[in-house]
């Protein structure tokens, strides 16, 4: 006999069954047995410290060029690598270009000079601050997204309302709120090769019961989950209005949430992350390690926001990636741990077309211990105006404990 279990974990029930893949199940029942569309918004996390300097350029200030003689990013119209003028100051990494159209459009701002009043340089420790919301604070049980799910919540709310397109749970989405990992949206579901439909009823009369013991009556609805995944038929899914997804992790995981916001399965909250930001060694500038990273990048944003289509009405990207890089190139021709760093911002109700937060300027004299871009806007006034002018959050107290959130302190991204 094969030997199968069933236990919790970071706010999820996850069915474990050896030889089977994995499924990470929500704790929550189906309101009145259907979805409703809502406003979402997707989180993209940059891990690894992303240089937003060399992402958006301050090509208008002098020490930004003094400061990286090899891997400054050119002066608009200098060339094929030149940085793409957004406003006469501030330009895009040309590798950003897929995200020019929609700045175009005004429908895609930037938050610079943005991040944390923590100074660390752990990446271990500013992800978990930037994820739970609370710089500084170790002790912190749940992500600041789990907490906004606890404290708004929808009569129509179904196990798809919170998804995380990774293979465990981000911290952002951790605590008692149910939310999903899923590696692959086509996985989700019992596996077990040529007999997997016997074995899928199998094991559904098998343990539907034992979960709902655990779970007070809940184990039903976890198999209710998976049947709405089969109803949207993930497999046949084509993109839309000509979207052109990449073949890397990040383009199919962005592509798989376009899958489940257009199957309207009640999506709210979706999240991705992609790696490779920590460019310590021959960084590059408009061409080489960090230029290739933000070429998938942009792609597989533009990519969602073109399949998505006029949900984009309705839907929110934003970035955010744990601290930037230090102002000076080293001498590995990369940078090193930073502060502050760039936000992007890309959908429906956002004022595009804008740069927004004060900047400090990069003399020496105006750098956070004089090495690194200074921060001037709190990170979490940019989760807090996004929370409550697109998602709809009254109280944002319990989301964002020991802060006062201030609506003069927002950015100004959204109406």
């Amino acid at each position: 006999m094969t030997t199968r279990r069933v236990f919790l974990k970071n706010g999820a029930l996850a069915v474990v069954s050896l030889g089977f893949a994995p499924s990470f199940l929500a704790r929550t029942a189906f309101a009145q047995g259907r979805s409703s569309r809502a406003k979402l918004l997707v989180a993209i996390f940059q891990r690894g410290a992303v240089d937003g300097l060399n992402v958006v350029v301050p090509f208008g200030e002098h020490d930004y060029y003094r400061a990286r003689p090899s891997i400054a990013i050119p002066r608009p119209r200098s060339g094929d690598d030149a940085a793409l003028d957004l406003d006469g100051f501030f330009g895009f990494n040309p590798r950003l270009n897929a995200l020019k159209p929609f700045w175009d459009r005004r429908e895609l701002a930037i938050v610079h000079a943005c991040g944390s009043p923590d100074s660390t340089r752990s990446h271990f420790d500013a992800q978990d601050y930037m994820e739970s919301a609370t710089p500084g604070v170790k002790s912190t049980s749940d992500g600041w997204l789990n907490r906004y799910l606890q404290a708004r919540r929808l009569e129509t709310s179904t196990p798809f309302r919170a998804v995380s397109l990774t293979p465990q749970l981000p911290r952002m989405l951790q605590g008692p709120a149910p939310a999903l990992a899923l590696n692959q949206v086509g996985a989700f579901g019992i596996r077990g090769g040529q007999a997997s439909d016997a074995i899928g009823a199998s094991f559904e009369a098998e343990y539907a019961a034992a979960a709902d013991r655990i779970l007070n009556g809940t184990g039903r609805e976890a198999f209710d989950a998976i049947k709405m995944l089969k109803i949207a038929d993930p497999s046949r899914y084509q993109p839309e209005h000509g979207a052109e997804y990449p073949r890397s992790p990040f383009g199919q995981a962005l592509k798989q949430i376009a899958q489940l916001a257009k199957a309207d399965v009640g999506l709210e909250v979706a999240f991705a992350d992609v790696g490779g930001w920590d460019t310590h060694v021959n960084q590059g500038a408009a061409q080489g390690q960090l230029a290739g990273r933000l070429d998938d990048f942009a792609r597989a944003i533009a990519a969602l926001a073109v399949d998505l289509g006029d949900r984009m009405t309705d839907t929110v990207i934003l970035t955010m990636s744990e601290f930037g890089r230090a102002v000076n190139e080293n001498g590995n021709r990369g940078t090193d741990h930073g502060h502050g760093n760039a936000m992007i911002v890309l959908g429906g109700g956002v004022r595009g077309g804008r740069v927004l937060g004060r900047w400090p300027g990069l003399a020496p004299d105006r750098r956070h211990d004089g090495r690194d871009l200074a921060v001037t806007t709190d990170f979490r006034d940019v989760f807090a105006e996004v929370a409550v002018r697109h998602l709809g959050l009254a109280n944002t107290s319990a989301v964002f404990p020991r802060y006062e959130v201030m609506p003069a302190n927002f950015p100004g991204l959204l109406a």
